[in-house]
C-alpha cells in the first residue's frame, strides 16, 4: 500500500522515513474533495508529529493505525465529529482540534493516559465526556470559545494532578464549583467572558495558583469585580482567602450587618477635601477609548485593495491609535507580549487572523495591500535584511530544520511555526507604503522599517484574515482593549526611566515635528486615554469596502472600558 501512495508528501516521507509531516494548504484541500485522504498517510510507521489541515468534514478511523503518534495537529478544518478509534493512539502526548465545528468528542479521549495537551478550543461543545479525568498526565486544558455551561465534573471530583493551566474563555459557564480547589499543580486559570456571578473562596486554597483571568463575567461583589477588571490575581486570592463575599463584608459578617455599619460610618465621616480629591483621581484612571471618526479628523492613510488578494488572504481591518504610554519601564515588553498572547489565543496561532502593529510616523500613505509573487516580493524583515519573500521562507525552514536537530524534538518556535500557513501559495500577501516598501508580510512578519519603539507616540493597527470580515473586527477590538488595560496600567504605576542610549539614538534620526511630538507624549501623559482614528480601506476604484471603528465596532462588554464616539 506504501508503495502505491497517492500524495507525493506521502511517497516522499516513506523514502525519507520522515517523522514529522505537515500537510496544509490549498492544493490539498482540492486533492481532499476529489479524491479524500490518501490511506498511505495512516500507514507511515515511524510518524510522530502530523499537522493536516485540508478543509476537513471527516478524519478516518484509519488513523489508529499510526501506533508511534505523539503530537496529532487538526486545527482549522471542518470537522463535526472525532473518530472512537482516536483513543487507540496511546503514545499521543499533544492533541490540536481547535477551530473546528465539534458538537461532541469520544469518551475514547479518556484513554490517552500520556496525552499531555489538549487544546478543544473554537468549536461548539456543550459539554465534555466524564473519562478525561484520566489522563492523568494532562498538563494543559484548552477549552475556550465553545458553548460550555459548566467545567466537566470529573475534573474537579478526580482531579488531575498535574494540570497546570485551564483555559475556558468565552464560553457560557455559570458557576464554579469548589472542588477548583483540588487541582494541586494549577497555575493559570481563564475563566473570561462566561456567565459566572461568583468566584468560590475555595480558589485561594490552590497552592501554586499564580495568574487568574474572570474579566468579562457579571459578579455581583462589585468590589472583587473590580480587583478582577484591574488583574490584581494576588488581592483576588488575599480577599477570596480572608471570606470576601457580596460587598466586602468579613468571614461571618451579615450582609445586613455590613450595609447598617457602612451608613453609619457616612452619617459619622463627612467628606472630607483629600476623599473628593481621591474620587476626582479614580475618575481619572478609568479606562477611556475616544473614537475620532474620518469626518471630525481625517486621516492622510488609507489602504486600497487590489483584486489579487481575493484568493490568498482578501479581508484586513486597520486603525490609528493616539495616547499609548510605551516609554515608561516595561511598557513596550508588555504590549509586545499581549500581542503574542492575543496571537497565540483569540487568533488560534495566526491561523484565524493576523495582527501587525507600526510606528504611524514611519508609515506613508497611501498603502496598498496586494499579493505578489513570492520570487519578485522583498521585504525587511523584524531584525533582518532585505530578502525576497521566497528566499525567506527557505530561510526560515532552513532553520526550523536545524532547530529540530538541537534541541531533538518536533517543535518550533519564533516565525518558524507558522511557515505551514504558506503552504501551497505562489503569491503572499503584503501591505505596501507609498514608496513601494513592503511593511507587512501577513502572517509571516512585518517590516523592521516601520517597526514600533519606546518612543512611538502614534501606532497604525492591522488585523488580516482569509476568514472573514467578522473576525479582524473582533481580534481589533480584543487589541484596542488591551492596549487600554496595558495603558491604565502603565499610568497607575507611574513607571519612569530614563532613556536608554538606543532610544537616543532612534530620537536622533526623528525630524524636529516627530521629536517634538514625542515629548509632548511624555509631558502630555496626565490620563490614560486612548484615541483611535478611523481608517478607510476601499477597493481598486476608491469605493469604501470598510471603515473601523465603525458605529457597530468596539461594542465591548468590558466594565473597566468607556467608549466615547
Amino acid at each position: 500500500m506504501l508503495g502505491g501512495a497517492a500524495w507525493p508528501e506521502v511517497r516522499l516521507a516513506v523514502s525519507e522515513r520522515r517523522r514529522e509531516l505537515v500537510l496544509r494548504g490549498p492544493e490539498l484541500e482540492a486533492r481532499v474533495r476529489a479524491g479524500g485522504v490518501d490511506p498511505g498517510l495512516f500507514e507511515l510507521p515511524l510518524l510522530q508529529h502530523l499537522e493536516l489541515g485540508a478543509a476537513l468534514s471527516e478524519l478516518p478511523g484509519a488513523v489508529c493505525g499510526l501506533h508511534g503518534l505523539r503530537s496529532l495537529v487538526l486545527r482549522g478544518n471542518r470537522l463535526k465529529e472525532l473518530p472512537e478509534q482516536l483513543g487507540l493512539l496511546t503514545e499521543l502526548r499533544s492533541l490540536d482540534v481547535s477551530g473546528n465545528r465539534l458538537q461532541c468528542v469520544p469518551a475514547s479521549l479518556g484513554l490517552l493516559a500520556q496525552l499531555r495537551g489538549l487544546n478543544l478550543s473554537g468549536n461548539l461543545l456543550q459539554e465534555l465526556p466524564r473519562g478525561l479525568s484520566r489522563c492523568s498526565g494532562l498538563t494543559h486544558l484548552e477549552l475556550s470559545h465553545n458553548r460550555l455551561q459548566e467545567l466537566p465534573g470529573d475534573l474537579l471530583e478526580n482531579p488531575l494532578p498535574l494540570l497546570t493551566s485551564l483555559t475556558a474563555a468565552g464560553n457560557c459557564i455559570h458557576s464554579l464549583g469548589p472542588g477548583i480547589s483540588r487541582l494541586p499543580a494549577l497555575r493559570t486559570l481563564d475563566l473570561s467572558d462566561n456567565k459566572l456571578t461568583e468566584i468560590p473562596c475555595e480558589l485561594a486554597d490552590c497552592p501554586k495558583l499564580k495568574e487568574i483571568n474572570f474579566k468579562g463575567n457579571c459578579l455581583t461583589d462589585k468590589r472583587l469585580e473590580k480587583m478582577v477588571n484591574g488583574c490584581q490575581t494576588k488581592s483576588i486570592l488575599d480577599y477570596l482567602k480572608s471570606g470576601g463575599r457580596g460587598k466586602g463584608k468579613g468571614k461571618g459578617e451579615s450582609a445586613e450587618k455590613t450595609e447598617n455599619r457602612d451608613k453609619s460610618r457616612k452619617k459619622k465621616k463627612p467628606l472630607k477635601k483629600d476623599d473628593e480629591e481621591s474620587d476626582e483621581m479614580e475618575e481619572l484612571n478609568k479606562l477611556v477609548v475616544r473614537v475620532l471618526h474620518i469626518s471630525e479628523n481625517p486621516s492622510t492613510v488609507f489602504v486600497k485593495v487590489t483584486p489579487n488578494v481575493k484568493e490568498v488572504r482578501p479581508y484586513i481591518v486597520c486603525c490609528i491609535v493616539e495616547g499609548m504610554n510605551l516609554r515608561a519601564g516595561n511598557a513596550l515588553k508588555r504590549f509586545l507580549v499581549a500581542q503574542t498572547k492575543l496571537h497565540d489565543d483569540d487568533c488560534q496561532k495566526r491561523t484565524l487572523a493576523t495582527i501587525a502593529t507600526h510606528d504611524l510616523h514611519l508609515v506613508k500613505g497611501p498603502l496598498l495591500y496586494d499579493a505578489r509573487p513570492s520570487q519578485s516580493l522583498k521585504i525587511t524583515p523584524l531584525g533582518r535584511k532585505e530578502i525576497k519573500a521566497a528566499d525567506l521562507v527557505r530561510r526560515l525552514q532552513m532553520e526550523a530544520d536545524e532547530q529540530r536537530k538541537q534541541k531533538k524534538r518536533q517543535n518550533v518556535s519564533g516565525l518558524h511555526k507558522y511557515l505551514q500557513l504558506l503552504n501551497g501559495k505562489e503569491h503572499f500577501p503584503c501591505l505596501v507604503d507609498a514608496e513601494d516598501h513592503v511593511i507587512s508580510f501577513p502572517p509571516i512578519t512585518n517590516s523592521d522599517k516601520t517597526k514600533i519603539r519606546k518612543t512611538t507616540s502614534q501606532l497604525f493597527l492591522e488585523v488580516t484574515s482569509s476568514t472573514n470580515l467578522q473576525t479582524c473586527k473582533n481580534v481589533m477590538d480584543r487589541l484596542i482593549v488591551r492596549m487600554a488595560e496595558l495603558n491604565k496600567f502603565t499610568f497607575e504605576n507611574k513607571e519612569q526611566e530614563s532613556v536608554s542610549d538606543d532610544e537616543t539614538e532612534v530620537t536622533k534620526d526623528l525630524t524636529e515635528d516627530q521629536a517634538e511630538t514625542v515629548d509632548l507624549t511624555v509631558t502630555k501623559m496626565a490620563s490614560p486615554e486612548l484615541i483611535v482614528r478611523q481608517v478607510r480601506v476601499v477597493d481598486a476604484e476608491g469605493n469604501l469596502k470598510v471603515v473601523y471603528p465603525a458605529k457597530t465596532d468596539l461594542n465591548v462588554d468590558a466594565h473597566n472600558v468607556t467608549v466615547i464616539r
